[in-house]
């Protein structure tokens, strides 16, 4: 009888569209960290440094929807934005010069890559989990 419980909530939980959705905006905010990720690693192969204001002058990294480019490379021709891009929904990009945090707010609560539900870093950890990225 308990295994046929189970069964049948796991059969919900695939078949709830909004789960679903949810899952897949969180897809998307993973990709997007890991591209974001990709491109400032390039910049710090030609720069030295992640981009801060005390790198190069540079100002601080561009928000979502402008190009990463310094010196005349464009490291990402468009930031990725957050899929839903309001609230605690937006990236948040924070660094020393030496290294960077980027975050996102997940909203599957059964995320297993989400930071400790205990100690959000970023989110409020009651309705979106954080998820962070850090350099190697």
């Amino acid at each position: 009888m308990g295994v046929l419980a189970v069964l049948i909530g796991s059969l919900i939980t695939i078949l709830d569209p909004v789960t679903q959705l949810k899952r897949g905006r969180d897809g998307t905010r993973k990709s997007d960290l890991s591209q974001i990720q990709s491109a400032l690693e390039l910049f710090r192969a030609d720069h030295g440094c992640y981009p801060h204001g005390t790198c190069l002058a540079l100002a601080a990294f561009p928000s979502c929807g402008n190009n990463f480019s310094a010196g005349g490379v464009t490291y990402m021709s468009r930031i990725p934005c957050d899929p839903i891009n309001a609230g605690q929904h937006k990236y948040t990009y924070d660094s020393t010069g030496t290294t960077y945090n980027i975050y996102s707010c997940l909203e599957n609560i059964n995320d297993l890559l989400k930071d400790n539900p205990n100690n959000p870093i970023y989110c409020n950890g009651t309705t979106n989990w954080s998820y962070t990225v850090r350099n190697p």
